[in-house]
């Protein structure tokens, strides 16, 4: 009877564990709940309005240098994840609370369109002799990049108060979230076709 039961416990923790970081996915909506560290709260005696979006980009590999020298197509090893448990809203109020949301979402759909940058960048550079560490100056643009336009749009919209802004921000990156279509995880880019002379 005992195993069982502890068995059932372990089986809990990982599903819960798992939750609590989401990978990008077109229909995935953020609400306030989903903000879902304990530091997270809507109370008219807060003095400022905070938000850590808890939306980064992670990427891992591991295989032999063989592997690596035959492996173009990271997609896969490259996710967008929004994690729960590191996403911080605090408001005034249930406006502030809503708009911070909104902010969430602009930035997690900003996350999926730096990773598919990535992802192409990666697919573009990479030849047979690349180092296993080729991918690090491409990390380290495609951050500074991404830190840049969310510096920008924080301070556009005022921190997503000014939704018909961060409405028209949005859209736009999710437009050009549409135009990698190659880039997604599960995708397979297209080999180029060497022309004949």
């Amino acid at each position: 009877m005992r195993i069982p039961f502890t068995l059932l416990f372990f089986l809990v923790g990982i599903i819960c564990f798992c939750q609590n970081k989401v990978e990008w996915e077109p229909d995935i909506k953020l609400s306030f709940s989903d903000f879902a560290s304990q530091e997270s709260e809507i109370n008219e005696s807060l003095s400022s309005t905070f938000i850590s979006s808890g939306a980064n980009l992670e990427f891992g590999y591991q295989m032999s240098n063989a592997q690596f020298m035959f492996t173009k197509n990271f997609n896969s090893m490259i996710t967008a994840v929004f994690n729960r448990s590191a996403a911080v809203i605090t408001a005034v109020d249930s406006l502030q609370a809503n708009n911070l949301v909104a902010y969430g979402q602009y930035t997690f759909d900003l996350s999926e369109l730096y990773a598919r940058k990535f992802r192409k960048r990666l697919y573009e550079n990479k030849s047979a002799f690349s180092g296993a560490d080729y991918y690090k100056p491409i990390f380290n643009e495609i951050q500074e990049e991404m830190n840049t336009e969310v510096a920008r749009v924080s301070k556009l919209t005022e921190l997503g108060s000014k939704r018909d802004i961060l409405s028209f921000e949005h859209q736009k990156v999710l437009e050009q979230i549409d135009g990698f279509p190659e880039f997604c995880k599960s995708c397979k880019p297209k080999k180029k076709k060497k022309s004949k002379n």
